[in-house]
C-alpha cells in the first residue's frame, strides 16, 4: 500500500479506469456475440447488427481497449461471416 498521497490517488484512478475498460470490453463482446448470432440465425437485421458491432470495435480500438490489428481481425471475421451467409 502506498504511503505518498499522489501514489494513493493513482491507485484510486487506476481502479476506476480498470472498471471502465472492463465494462467497455464486456459491452464489445456482447455486441460481437449479438452480430454473430444474428448472422447465424439469418435475421433480417443481420447487416445492421454487424454494422453496429464494427462501430463498437472501432471505438474500442480508438480507446485502446483492444489493439488495432485485433480490431481489424474481428471486423474481418464478422464481415466474412456476413458475406458467407449471403
Amino acid at each position: 500500500m502506498p504511503n505518498i498521497k499522489s501514489a494513493k490517488k493513482r491507485v484510486k484512478v487506476i481502479a476506476v479506469k480498470t472498471e471502465n475498460n472492463k465494462a467497455a470490453s464486456t459491452e464489445l463482446k456482447t455486441e460481437i456475440k449479438k452480430a454473430t448470432t444474428a448472422v447465424k440465425a439469418g435475421d433480417a437485421g443481420k447487416a445492421e447488427a454487424v454494422k453496429a458491432a464494427v462501430k463498437k470495435i472501432d471505438k474500442a480500438a480508438a480507446k485502446g481497449i483492444i489493439k488495432k490489428n485485433n480490431a481489424a481481425h474481428k471486423k474481418s471475421a464478422l464481415v466474412r461471416k456476413l458475406n458467407a451467409a449471403g
